[in-house]
């Protein structure tokens, strides 16, 4: 069972806004109460830290295991950001392994909170938004929440692939909330498969309606360490 942990992004939220004072747009569209899954597009890891920033309440992440399990420096500083982060681990072996992300995620949005996740998967490599994964969506029928999209624009001049600290000087950063999206009309589709991937089609295109990223129908190609 992945751990779930409870220390928040409050912790650095203050110091998102007053370094790079980001724009938050569609702020109506942030749930005060209940729980909901933000879906966004995934340009560095400063991220987390800006999402987290425009929103009051405690977010749960879904991160990549590899961020819990790096050696050295870098390593300790990912499992630092992680823990601060509230990071749940998705295992990316397959079988059991890979579904204890929903087994963490599960409780925490039908106890009313809030969890982040990233459909492409991975960093954008090049700034286009590539094709969303659909395990936003299984976890949004299972939970019975809302998929709340996010355009983030700007992240990848804060913190670029590849640099460990962010940038100061970076320019302005924008985040921004669409209209929820109730997933009840796929709830008694026949597939649940297609169910899943009509939903994540339709999340990935309000994100590119956020963001005017350029789409791409394909996955994003995965970087083989947490460190890249």
């Amino acid at each position: 069972m992945p751990v779930l942990y409870t220390v928040g992004l409050w912790t650095v939220a203050p110091a998102v806004k007053l370094a790079w004072r980001p724009k938050i747009e569609g702020q109506e569209h942030i749930p005060t109460t209940g729980g909901a899954i933000f879906a966004g597009n995934h340009l560095s890891v400063a991220d987390e830290f800006f999402l987290g920033s425009a929103v009051s309440r405690h977010i749960s992440f879904w991160a990549k295991e590899d961020y819990f399990i790096g050696t050295g420096l870098s390593g300790m500083f990912f499992r630092n950001l992680m823990g601060g982060l509230g990071a749940i681990p998705v295992h990316r072996s397959g079988g059991r392994a890979a579904l204890s992300a929903f087994d963490a995620a599960i409780p925490v949005l039908q106890e009313g909170g809030l969890v982040a996740v990233y459909p492409e998967g991975t960093r954008s490599p090049d700034g286009r938004l590539y094709r969303g994964r659909t395990g936003a969506a299984r976890l949004a029928l299972a939970a019975d929440v809302p998929i709340i999209p996010v355009g983030t624009i700007g992240t990848e001049r804060v913190q670029p692939i590849g640099q460990a600290l962010p940038n100061l000087r970076a320019g302005d950063v924008t985040i921004k909330f669409g209209k929820p999206i109730e997933v009840g009309a796929w709830r008694d589709a026949e597939s649940a498969s297609t169910a899943a991937r009509e939903i994540t089609d339709t999340v990935m295109m309000a994100i590119q309606s956020l963001t005017g990223q350029e789409y791409v129908a394909r996955y994003a190609p995965k970087r083989q360490s947490a460190e890249e």
